[in-house]
């Protein structure tokens, strides 16, 4: 019985899956006649001749007729697009073609010529394509001067001989992370991204989770498919149970639904590729079987779509125009939002997602009006407020085929503009979006929509990381402020986290603080409190955050507040004078404030959009803005995925609490949650239903679950990473020798989980230390010993990756620990992180070594420093570096077996080191070749083959003299060859490299009677000629 643990075993599933699916099977033989050996190649032209020929006609003189057989040709090859504007850039163009048709100038009998549409994919008939599949693709490299010539995916899928899909198999107790990571590397430029310009699908899996992606795709941003058709799975797994890799596949690659994902749900948006979720493809379906469907009035029946925020509402919306200017003839599409910056937002999003030329932004009553009467199929985006010119014109527009998308449309459904909108379109299809719950009061008034259509819940996307989900704290200030014996309370409790530097830096804050009249003490003191909340956890981390404010009067003030302590960079957003926002203070003072900032700003700037626009980029990509206040803007439809805090000093409830917090729900490189800083007491202590409270108690508690989490809820979670953590070392009998742990971790498996494990308990710990909540619940001592043990850990880290000499971190959390490390423990405790030194870099690694302790330990390392070089530059040099593998592996054999002391270990490691800088080797050459470096390599890898195979038919000084002879001779060689610019990557010029040293060689065996190894000696030469004269 096959292990069901190992990678072959699924594949082989796979394999028998597919074939069910109805995917025809070529064998990575058969494939490879079918290229023709030419493993760059990755369509299979044969397949894609036929079928093109098979599926595609035209019609010229009554008479169906096909295309000429070079214009087949052509087609094809217009398709292998040079990869020069970029993988993403060619993908597309690839899909555009194969998506649409292509023009063809035919040569007719009667002597005219005539352009004909040729399709590659037959799309309203998936059946009438030819679907194929193989296994271990072996697809050559771009960069072939690496070691590895070709990377070989585990499935690549086929729809008439053209490559769509790829899949990568993992068995189940490998990380799926590890396979995505592959696909990803694998589409790298100088790996394989030949063959991922035409794929439009990929995916990774082993048979417990699977992900799907398309070309392009971060990690991050991978997804799960989750089913809610009627698979029937028992027609396609047969005698053993259903996996999840099944599952997915049978969604994804069914024959009746994947060219329909291809065709209708993957779209490009400003050079970023996407697919849709599975919650995109089923609402948007859904909506289709709806507006199919009548009402007594033979109006089209509309509805409403809830999908969370965060989860692509309006990739939503333009796949869903797509689809509807795709199925009905002059359909007409109106998208209202009620906001100005919403109506540009989404206008761009439909702009960079191929509509630039069919999206017009209404400017006016005037414009929105003339835009609607126009008999040009434009998309429409308009603010509501505009309605009410068009209606007051007069306006009407009784038009079954108008399709009107309503974004946010819990904010508009019951408002005299609505109504109005309806008049003018009497007749019109409406389809809300919204990306909160309904209340229970606002169910029933929904009607005029028409029922729900689809929902995507918070919880929901969370279970499936398209989101985040969000930690909340709660910070009430009020209960001290104004008590002295409470602020000595306080400070106290702020500080017993910091080390003597940051408590000095904070008492002087404190003492400012202290002074300020009483009615400012709040605002100070929440200034005080997220200043040093930002800068000790998220602040050089790359991540931002937001403050929430009541009025334009206080998020001025905390900017000023900010400023005055110098710490955190900050900048606000408001609306102008005219506009109310918030709770705005009618104290005269106040309103002069806001009007003397603003007058600053329009100066500076020209106007407040320009200046809303630059502080928007200069947070979301910039350096400048670390924390950005706002009172109402930006608290709904504004997206900085870096965003990962929010603090709340603002009553906040019901929609608009729900769209605030989802500002920081984004995913983002490193981020794990987003934070909710609460200091308005909004969900007290979290400790009961979430609609127990004020601010969400109009909902229905199943429609919120899992809006946020209580974030002592992490206290848990250190305490198990933590007693993980050490449970790796309970084998250690003396746990003061870091010797002892150092050796137990000479296993690569055991320094993996290691690392692994120290990630998540610092992870975790980080989370606890900048909660004030959690910190109350932790002793002295219980804190003082967490920060110890991640110290201990840390510094093990760095002296094991030293000694074993690998280039490991924490990835995108790497950042993260440093910041963990220099806030919470004294930075002469804890060794940094540094970038490893090679052996070549005679001072530094010389000065790594002197840091290290132990005569074993330096020889370790030194060992391993080593090993890395031959692993690194082997191909320059085989001979000369499996020479050097033996030596060290002697002495190391020698150690072991206690036959050398340490002392005796170190210094022939050393040594050998010193041999490899200064490049000695304990041959002597021939005297020709005595100054010839390149030769000399030549001679080391060549000598044995010719020599054994020669030296039977002559003496022992001829054959020595053939030996060095040759090798010069292909010194020569490859040198003339090596001046052309391209040489490294021309496959031409390997040819012709391997033409004229194959003569050279077939000259020996002529000469001498011999039969030498010809391939084996061409293909050492070849890789040693990239490696040491392409440099």
């Amino acid at each position: 019985m096959k292990n069901p643990y190992l990678e072959e075993y699924d594949q082989n599933n796979v394999v028998e899956l597919l074939k069910n699916l109805g995917y025809k099977y070529i064998s990575p033989e058969e494939c490879e006649v079918l290229r023709e050996s030419r493993l760059k190649e990755v369509v299979l032209k044969d397949i894609t001749r036929k079928k093109l020929m098979d599926i595609n006609s035209f019609e010229y003189k009554g008479a169906e007729r096909k295309f000429s057989k070079n214009n087949i040709n052509k087609a094809i090859e217009s398709l292998d697009m040079q990869l020069t504007e970029g993988l993403i850039k060619v993908n597309e163009k690839i899909y555009d073609e194969l998506v649409m048709t292509k023009s063809l100038e035919e040569f007719l009998e009667d002597g005219t010529k005539q352009s004909f549409s040729l399709k590659y994919i037959d799309w309203e008939n998936p059946k009438n394509n030819d679907f194929h599949f193989t296994q271990e693709f072996v697809v050559e490299k771009q960069d072939l001067s690496s070691k590895e010539k070709t990377r070989r995916p585990d499935m690549v899928l086929f729809v008439n001989g053209i490559p769509f899909c790829v899949i990568e198999l993992k068995a189940s107790s490998v990380s799926l992370k590890q396979g995505i990571s592959q696909m990803i590397g694998n589409q790298k430029k100088e790996n394989i991204p030949h063959l991922f310009k035409y794929v439009q699908l990929v995916l990774a899996g082993n048979t417990r989770e699977t992900r799907y992606a398309t070309t392009g795709t971060p990690a991050k941003f991978w997804a799960v498919w989750k089913e809610e058709e009627e698979l029937n799975i028992e027609n396609y797994v047969k005698g053993r149970l259903a996996t999840e890799l099944d599952r997915s596949i049978i969604s994804l690659l069914n024959l009746d639904r994947v060219l329909e994902i291809i065709r209708e749900f993957i779209l490009f948006d400003n050079n970023v590729k996407k697919v849709a979720r599975y919650q995109q493809y089923f609402g948007i379906k859904r909506t289709l079987e709806r507006i199919d469907t009548f009402d007594n009035s033979g109006i089209r029946n509309g509805g409403l779509i809830w999908h969370t925020q965060g989860s692509g509402k309006s990739l939503t919306m333009v796949m869903l125009a797509r689809a509807l200017r795709r199925r009905v003839t002059n359909a007409k599409i109106i998208i209202v939002t009620d906001r100005k910056e919403l109506d540009s937002q989404i206008k761009k999003t439909f702009a960079h997602s191929g509509f630039a030329d069919d999206i017009v932004q209404a400017s006016s009553g005037n414009h929105l009006n003339n835009q609607l009467k126009s008999k040009q199929s434009k998309i429409i985006t308009t603010i509501i407020n505009k309605f009410d010119k068009v209606f007051n014109i007069g306006s009407k527009i009784d038009d079954p085929n108008i399709f009107v998308l309503v974004d946010e449309s819990h904010r508009t459904q019951n408002g005299q503009l609505h109504a109005k909108m309806r008049k003018v379109f009497p007749s019109g299809c409406y389809i809300g979006f919204t990306g909160t719950p309904l209340m229970k009061k606002e169910k029933n008034s929904f009607t005029q929509f028409g029922n729900e259509i689809h929902r995507y819940t918070i919880n929901q996307a969370v279970d499936d990381k398209a989101v985040l989900p969000l930690l909340y704290e709660g910070r009430l200030v009020d209960q001290w402020i104004n008590d002295e014996a409470g602020l000595e309370r306080k400070f106290e409790m702020i500080s017993r986290n910091l080390n003597e530097e940051q408590k000095e830096d904070l008492k002087q804050k404190w003492g400012r603080f202290q002074k300020v009249a009483s009615s400012e003490r709040r605002l100070e003191m929440i200034a005080l409190d997220i200043n040093e909340h930002y800068k000790n956890t998220w602040q050089e981390t790359g991540f931002k955050a937001m403050l929430a404010t009541s009025s334009k009067f206080e998020a001025i003030r905390y900017h000023q507040i900010f400023e005055q302590y110098g710490d955190v960079k900050t900048a606000f957003v408001i609306s102008s004078a005219d506009n109310r926002e918030g709770n705005d203070d009618i104290h005269d003072e106040n309103k002069l404030l806001v009007q003397k900032e603003l007058e600053r700003i329009v100066r500076e700037y020209g106007n407040l959009d320009d200046y809303e626009t630059k502080i928007k980029e200069e947070f979301c990509d910039g350096e400048d803005v670390e924390i950005l206040i706002v009172v109402d803007k930006l608290l709904t439809g504004f997206d900085a995925p870096a965003a990962i805090g929010l603090y709340v000093d603002k009553e906040l409830k019901e929609h608009k609490l729900l769209q605030a917090i989802a500002r920081v729900n984004r995913l983002y490189e490193g981020k794990d949650y987003g934070y909710i800083i609460d200091y308005r007491g909004l969900l007290g202590n979290l400790d009961k239903a979430l609609t127990s409270y004020s601010s969400l108690e109009g909902f229905d508690e199943e429609d919120i679950k899992g809006a946020v989490i209580d974030i002592k809820k992490k206290l848990d979670e250190l305490k198990s990473n933590y007693s993980y953590l050490k449970d790796l070392f309970n084998s250690i009998k003396n746990k003061n020798d870091k010797e002892e742990y150092e050796v137990y971790l000479a296993d690569e498996s055991k320094r993996l989980d290691f690392y692994e494990r120290l990630k998540n308990y610092a992870k975790t710990l980080n989370i606890c230390l900048a909660s004030q909540e959690i910190l109350d619940l932790l002793s002295k001592n219980e804190l003082e010993n967490y920060k110890k043990e991640l110290k201990f850990f840390s510094n093990l880290r760095k002296s094991v990756r030293l000694r074993y000499h690998e280039e490991v971190d924490f990835g995108e959390y790497e950042e993260q620990m440093q910041k963990l490390l220099d806030t919470y423990i004294s930075a002469n405790e804890v060794n940094r992180l540094t970038k490893l030194v090679n052996i070549f870099d005679d001072k530094n690694f010389d000065e790594e070594i002197q840091r290290v302790e132990g005569k074993r330990a330096k020889a370790d390392t030194i060992r391993n420093a080593l090993d890395k070089v031959i692993t690194m530059k082997y191909d320059e040099n085989p001979a000369y570096y499996e020479n050097l593998k033996d030596r060290i592996n002697r002495i190391l054999e020698e150690y072991r077996k206690k036959r050398i002391s340490e002392e005796e270990y170190l210094n022939s490691m050393n040594d050998v080191m010193n041999d490899v800088r200064n490049g000695s080797v304990e041959e002597v050459y021939p005297g020709s070749i005595s100054n010839n470096k390149s030769a000399q390599v030549i001679y080391d890898n060549i000598k044995e083959d010719i020599y054994e195979s020669i030296s039977s038919k002559i003496s022992e000084e001829e054959s020595e003299y053939i030996v060095v002879n040759t090798s010069l001779e292909f010194d020569e060689i490859i040198k003339g060859y090596a001046a052309k610019p391209d040489w490294i990557t021309n496959m031409d010029i390997h040819n012709k490299i391997s033409q004229d040293l194959e003569e050279r060689l077939w000259d020996l065996e002529d000469e001498y009677g011999v039969s030498l190894d010809t391939d084996k000696i061409l293909e050492k030469t070849i890789t040693i000629s990239i490696r040491k004269y392409g440099r």
